[in-house]
């Protein structure tokens, strides 16, 4: 107080959110910075863990079923007709049999050549640690844009044993880093947010999920903001969640902020108020396009209506595979083997071809890029290809039948039993007696609990996937709002909040500021879908 007194007022302003921590969890990226920052850091939301399992699996989460089936092939092709007709582009069949341009491609370099070019050179993360006080120590080769030399020009070929006891196996690797070891190594990547929620299932145990969560959080504090453990509680914690999250996945983050990761206090901000506030409105609909999820949230002088919540099962990652879909269809992909879930570096570059040269516009679409490819047992290469129907991915947000998402495991019906839920009205609900705890726990109350048949998943919010495009989801939230003048009031500001959509809700603003910032823009580039 005595500091507050004398304080300058210009000291104070400079010196706010200096010690404050903004945490916004994704399921592709996590953003995290200092409240004073102008801009966080956003990090894949991803950890590759040292493996020696036999056989070894390079993807957490390969089980994932990604297969189309005829009927979803069948309504894909009907969407793209409908979403020609409306760009005034052939139709897909049309297309395929008149191309109006031939099909070259071509490798223009490789891994191993040599190109003036800074920005094509590739090289896989390294991924062993050296003792910084060895005379034979190297430095780290994880940066993108370094050629390395082997490990056997490191040392000496005749110092084996030496060699042996300085370099081994790092035992994880954070950030994009990760996304881009070798195949041929032996990492299992762990993704442990899918879809909008805890990426829980019998191949990824709840207790995996949570430290996986734990581990990247703190690499990135160490690493990124540079703040240590022995300081970590004189700093406070913001947690801004989607609305997917669950009351129990709440609980959890908020358990890993405050007790593993040591700060001294902690808050949680649902994502759709951050937003609204931050824009210095009280009301609006909120719509956040995320990677692999889509929310649409109504937002009433600060107050959010669960109600209007709608979930949509795509993101920007669809559009990135539908993208290759679209190409692979139209013959214009290189003959490369492009595989986005086991190899993730597939998937890192299609999201920066997407965000490139995808958009939404009349008439067709096409350009000429750099394809990579990243085969096993080979180098990187890059080949020049022309891609094309570049307008039509993007429209698959408004027509999902276009995008065929992964089907994952939802999380085991054990995980939703909650028996610590302070948002739950337990002490009016009867139960029968768990076998597990003592009679005298909970005296004065019937502490019986069933199997948990009847135990609902979203007890609190209502968390439906909606399977609709993105103008009928906006549509359906403002109309469940149920008044004529708040209605009205919302859907004259959805064009205000489909720029922000676009052009703000991947950028960062600072938190002084506003939670986002909005630069504006006059078309709705695919590139903001990140």
């Amino acid at each position: 107080m005595d500091y507050l007194k004398s304080v300058v007022p210009s000291q104070l302003i400079a010196e706010r959110g200096s010690n404050l921590v903004v945490i916004n969890p994704g399921s592709a990226n996590i953003r995290i910075g200092l409240a004073s920052q102008d801009a966080p850091f956003n990090v894949p939301h991803c950890i590759a863990r040292y493996t020696n399992q036999i056989p070894k699996r390079n993807v957490q989460d390969q089980m994932l079923n990604s297969q189309v089936t005829t009927a979803q092939h069948m309504e894909r092709e009907r969407a793209y007709d409908v979403i020609a007709s409306l760009l005034k582009i052939p139709f897909l069949d049309e297309e395929v049999a008149n191309s109006s341009f031939p099909r070259k491609m071509g490798r223009v370099d490789g891994h191993g050549m040599h190109n003036g070019k800074k920005d094509t050179v590739f090289s896989w993360t390294d991924v062993h640690e050296r003792n910084p006080t060895s005379p034979v120590a190297v430095e780290s080769s994880s940066s993108k844009d370094v050629n390395h030399e082997p490990l056997n020009q490191c040392v000496d070929t005749d110092s084996k044993e030496l060699t042996s006891s300085v370099i081994k196996y790092k035992q994880f690797i954070c950030g994009e880093d990760a996304l881009k070891i070798s195949p041929s190594e032996p990492y299992c990547l762990h993704r442990p947010i899918r879809r909008g929620h805890l990426n829980i299932s019998q191949q990824y145990p709840t207790q995996q999920v949570l430290e996986d969560l734990h581990v990247i959080w703190d690499w990135i504090l160490i690493e990124k903001l540079h703040i240590p453990h022995s300081e970590r509680n004189l700093y406070s914690a913001i947690l801004v969640v989607p609305e997917t999250f669950d009351n129990r996945e709440i609980k959890e983050m908020l358990t890993i902020v405050l007790r593993d990761l040591r700060f001294g206090s902690a808050v949680v901000h649902q994502e759709g108020l951050a937003a609204v506030f931050g824009n210095g409105l009280s009301s609006a609909c909120v719509v956040n396009v995320g990677a692999q999820v889509t929310t649409v949230i109504c937002i009433e002088d600060g107050v959010a209506l669960p109600a209007t919540a709608k979930t949509l099962p795509f993101g920007g990652e669809d559009l990135s595979r539908c993208l290759l879909w679209t190409q692979r269809h139209h013959q214009t992909w290189p003959p490369i083997c492009t595989d986005i879930l086991s190899k993730p570096v597939d998937l890192l570059m299609l999201n920066r071809l997407k965000e490139s040269y995808c958009e939404i516009r009349e008439g067709e679409v096409d350009a000429v890029a750099v394809v990579h490819s990243y085969e096993e047992g080979t180098p990187p290469g890059s080949h020049k290809t022309r891609l094309t129907a570049l307008n039509v991915p993007p429209m698959g947000l408004f027509f999902p039948m276009l995008l065929v998402p992964d089907v994952y495991p939802p999380p085991p019906r054990a995980w939703f039993h909650d028996y610590e839920d302070m948002l739950e009205e337990t002490w009016q609900t009867e139960y029968s007696r768990r076998p597990d705890v003592p009679d005298n726990v909970y005296p004065g109350v019937n502490v019986n609990y069933p199997m948990w048949d009847s135990y609902p998943v979203y007890a609190t919010k209502p968390k439906k996937e909606e399977k609709v495009g993105l103008a009928e989801a906006i549509a359906s939230s403002i109309l469940l709002t149920g008044r004529i003048d708040l209605q009205r009031k919302l859907f004259l500001s959805i064009q205000l909040e489909l720029v922000i959509l676009f052009w703000a809700l991947g950028r960062w603003g600072g938190f002084d500021k506003g939670y986002y910032s909005c630069n504006g823009g006059k078309s709705f580039a695919c590139n903001s879908f990140k």
